[in-house]
């Protein structure tokens, strides 16, 4: 790899070179950390080199990663951010004070480090992970935000010795590789949690309560529960902003939420980084409640995030979200619904109405996610447009919509999701809705489809 490397050739090396999880599936996974101990060795341990909050969780992580992101940096802390996978430019995945890393950076590591890559011969995580590791140590970032890539006690991530242990939410997902019950999935996302290393848990369930009491005793690790600790209500919601109370239940102190992530569900997150910054402070950190409240005003900003009921349009209303198992998709599709009703229920000069607005769906999902239970979540009056990504795990979109057809849903399969956008744009009226959801890999081409439209207009 010469010094005339180009960014896109540099990526190509990487995506063809090393088995990846998002292309090939389980076959991607190694069985432990040996590669990713050997790398960190070969690069100086640069984990070692910073300090660091790891995230873990079935939903959510990505949402709660960036917004503790967002307060680290709204106090004055330089920050790097760690999250998988990405939409659009892989560098979303590594990023300094919100801005990702440059590409004359990637191409420099990898010439670099060629030969330690090489003999090691890591899977495309792992060494986008200890990637994120050495841009960190070398920007000398007061603390970097890990979020897990896939469970937790085998993750590429769970070399580090962090300040704090997030875990948001427990779920049915990758259940062929992190087992079938709640209770065994907790097991696996428990994995984080250190000896003496205060552990947060999101949401709380009566099959991993157990779980995670009984890791943080033998850990000698302070357990706090988000759910427990802050009530939260939903005020109102604008087009740019959701608005809560949100209340500490053992302070009874009472907090006004703004944030510019739209999604109804994020009020659990929230919670979550509530609690999380409250813990800093006791050890060491000065997040005030004032500050990290005022930066949920502006995580979008901040940190880049993108794919979490994000509203790309308005009239007609074209929104892309990440969902992509059942406990997601059911949130996002109870709001889609909500976002319907509403809808129909004003006229075009806001008055109360009698609006007809017709629901469009482009979907496309993996082959290893239970489809099945997914797309019986669906709503059967919608229009949909199946497809799928260039990718060997994609479930082929003519497979997708015979199975959706199984479920009640109608709709027709298209080549590519170029296609599949661009038919429902041309199907929508002015007050029609459109949701594109199913995969990252599916959000992401759309948002860079989008994003190009946009740019040459």
């Amino acid at each position: 790899m010469g010094d005339t490397t180009t960014y896109q050739q540099t990526l190509d090396y990487l995506y063809e070179k090393l088995p990846m999880f998002s292309r090939i599936g389980a076959a991607a996974l190694k069985p432990d950390l040996t590669n990713t101990i050997r790398l960190c060795i070969g690069l100086g341990d640069p984990q070692q080199k910073f300090k660091s909050i790891h995230i873990a969780g079935t939903n959510g992580k990505g949402s709660t990663s960036h917004m503790l992101a967002a307060a680290c940096r709204q106090q004055g802390y330089k920050t790097g951010l760690y999250t998988s996978p990405h939409l659009v430019d892989f560098r979303e995945r590594i990023r300094i004070d919100g801005v990702p890393v440059s590409k004359e950076w990637v191409v420099a590591f990898v010439r670099e480090h060629k030969a330690l890559i090489e003999e090691i011969k890591p899977s495309f995580f792992e060494i986008t992970v200890v990637m994120a590791f050495k841009a960190f140590a070398e920007a000398n970032v007061d603390i970097a935000i890990i979020e897990t890539g896939l469970g937790g006690r085998l993750d590429s991530t769970n070399v580090i010795t962090p300040l704090l242990s997030i875990i948001t939410n427990i779920s049915y997902d990758h259940q062929d590789l992190l087992g079938h019950t709640l209770g065994e999935i907790a097991t696996e996302k428990a994995g984080i949690i250190k000896p003496n290393v205060p552990v947060v848990i999101g949401e709380q369930h009566d099959e991993t309560e157990r779980i995670f009491f009984e890791h943080s005793v033998h850990k000698r690790s302070t357990v706090y529960y988000a759910q427990t600790l802050w009530g939260m209500v939903r005020t109102g919601e604008d087009g740019n902003y959701q608005y809560y109370k949100a209340v500490h239940n053992a302070h009874r102190e009472m907090y006004t939420v703004k944030t510019d992530l739209l999604g109804n569900y994020q009020q659990h997150n929230i919670k979550t980084v509530l609690t999380a910054a409250e813990v800093l402070t006791r050890i060491g950190f000065k997040l005030t409640m004032e500050n990290t409240v005022a930066s949920l005003a502006h995580v979008k900003s901040a940190t880049g995030l993108r794919g979490r009921w994000d509203i790309v349009q308005q009239q007609p209303t074209i929104i892309c979200d990440v969902a992509h198992n059942p406990a997601g998709l059911k949130e996002v599709l109870k709001q889609l619904e909500s976002k319907v009703e509403s809808i129909k229920s004003k006229d075009a000069s806001g008055n109360s109405g009698n609006t007809i607005v017709n629901t469009h769906i482009v979907i496309g999902f993996v082959k290893d996610k239970d489809v099945a239970e997914a797309l019986a979540l669906f709503p059967k009056d919608a229009t949909f447009y199946f497809c799928n990504a260039d990718n060997p795990r994609a479930l082929p979109a003519a497979d997708l919509k015979a199975m959706a057809a199984q479920a009640g849903l109608q709709g027709n399969d298209y080549p590519t999701i170029t296609a599949a956008v661009t038919a429902a744009k041309d199907a929508m009226n002015n007050d029609d809705v459109l949701l594109i959801t199913g995969s990252f890999f599916i959000v992401g081409d759309a948002l860079a489809m989008l994003q190009a439209e946009t740019t040459i207009a």
